[in-house]
C-alpha cells in the first residue's frame, strides 16, 4: 500500500459497518466521523461487512440495495475512495478462506465466551446458527487479512478484537510472525450516541421504534421532530450529568456536532429551557447532515461512477488479501496452486 520508506510508512487501519438497517447519527458520531480524520494519516480499509450480516436472514434484494447505499454514505460523508479502499466484504473471497483456516486455532472455549453472542442467541431462538457462533472469527479474519495495526473499536467490540489478538498470537507461535497483531485505535473526539427514546441504550439501527434513532438520510423535518419527541425529565434545569441521561445525550450530540465542549455548552444554555435545548440540537444535526444527503442523491445519480469504485476498490483489497492469504496456506501446508 503505497512507496514509504520504513520510516514513513503509514499504519494499516481497518473497519466496517454491517449494511443491515439505516445508518444512524450514532453510527455517524461514533464511527463515520472519526473515520474521515483517519484518511490522510493512515493506510485505511472500510468494508461493507455483509458476510456478518446473513447470520440473521435478509431479503436479498433489500441486502443489495442496502450495501450499495452504505458504500455511497460512506463516500458522501467523506471517504475518499482514492485514498482509502471502499468495497464489500463479500467481492474478497479470502475473508471466508482465511476464517475457515482460523476457526482450526480457535477454541470452543473462546467463542463460548463471547457475550454478543449470547445476547443475540436471545433475541433469534429461533435462528442460532453456527454462523452466529463462528462471527468473531470471521472478525478475526477480516482484520489480520490486510495485516492491519490498528482497529477503532466500541465497547461492544472489545470482545471480538482481543480474540483477534488471542488467535494471530497463536498462530504466529506455532508458524513465525505471519500476521500483525492489531491494537485497538480510541478516536479522541466522538461521544457515544444513546437512544432518544431511551437514553440509557445506545442509538440502534435495529431499534423497533423509530422515534428513538435519527437516520443520517431523514429529511430535515422528519430529523427536527424526533429531536422535539426526544425523552428528558421533569427537572427542567440543563445540566450534563448522569441523573439527567437524556439531557446529557442532547448536549452530546450537540458538542459533537457544533465541535464545542460540555462546559461552553452548559454556558451557551444558561437558563435556557428543553425546548431551546431540542431546537438547537436539531439544527446542529441538519446542518451537519444536509451536505452529505445533497451528496449522497448526486452518488445515486451516478451509477458508472459507483460500479467502477466498487470494481477497483474490490480489485485493490483482493491483491492484498491473497498475500496473506497465500502466506497462511503456505504455513498450514496447502499445496501451492499451479
Amino acid at each position: 500500500m503505497g512507496t514509504e520508506t520504513k520510516a514513513e510508512k503509514k499504519q494499516i487501519i481497518f473497519s466496517g459497518m454491517q449494511p443491515t438497517g439505516v445508518l444512524t447519527l450514532g453510527n455517524y458520531i461514533g464511527a463515520l466521523k472519526n473515520w474521515i480524520h483517519l484518511q490522510d494519516n493512515y493506510h485505511s480499509l472500510f468494508c461493507i461487512v455483509d458476510l456478518h450480516s446473513i447470520t440473521l436472514r435478509q431479503d436479498p434484494a433489500v441486502l443489495r440495495k442496502r450495501s450499495r447505499e452504505l458504500l455511497m454514505q460512506y463516500i458522501a460523508a467523506g471517504l475518499d475512495p482514492e485514498k482509502n479502499i471502499i468495497f464489500y466484504q463479500s467481492h474478497v473471497p479470502a475473508h471466508s478462506e482465511l476464517a475457515w483456516i482460523l476457526n482450526c486455532y480457535t477454541y470452543m472455549g473462546e467463542l463460548n465466551r463471547m457475550t454478543q453472542f449470547k445476547e443475540k442467541s436471545e433475541k433469534n431462538e429461533a435462528n442460532i446458527n453456527a454462523g452466529l457462533f463462528t462471527y468473531p472469527v470471521l472478525m478475526a479474519a477480516d482484520i489480520l487479512l490486510y495485516q492491519a495495526d490498528l482497529v477503532p473499536v466500541g465497547d461492544d467490540q472489545k470482545q471480538h478484537l482481543e480474540i483477534t489478538r488471542d488467535i494471530a498470537q497463536r498462530f504466529n507461535n506455532i508458524y513465525g510472525e505471519v500476521f500483525t497483531v492489531p491494537e485497538p485505535y480510541i478516536p479522541k473526539v466522538g461521544a457515544r450516541i444513546m437512544s432518544l427514546q431511551e437514553p440509557m441504550k445506545k442509538m440502534s439501527k435495529s431499534d423497533d421504534n423509530e422515534n428513538a434513532y435519527i437516520g443520517i438520510l431523514d429529511e430535515p423535518n422528519r430529523i427536527r421532530n424526533k429531536v422535539k419527541r426526544a425523552v428528558t425529565d421533569s427537572l427542567g434545569v440543563i445540566s450534563y450529568n448522569d441523573d439527567q441521561p437524556g439531557v446529557k445525550n442532547l448536549l452530546n450530540i450537540y458538542c459533537s456536532l457544533r465541535g464545542e465542549t460540555v462546559e461552553s455548552a452548559l454556558s451557551h444554555f444558561e437558563g435556557k429551557g428543553y425546548g431551546d435545548l431540542k431546537k438547537e440540537v436539531g439544527e446542529a444535526i441538519v446542518d451537519e447532515l444536509t451536505p452529505l444527503q445533497d451528496r449522497f442523491k448526486e452518488l445515486e445519480k451516478n451509477k458508472d461512477y459507483i460500479d467502477q469504485i466498487i470494481k477497483t476498490n474490490g480489485e485493490k483489497a483482493n491483491q492484498l488479501a491473497q498475500r496473506t492469504l497465500q502466506k497462511v496456506q503456505r504455513k498450514v501446508g496447502f499445496p501451492s496452486r499451479i
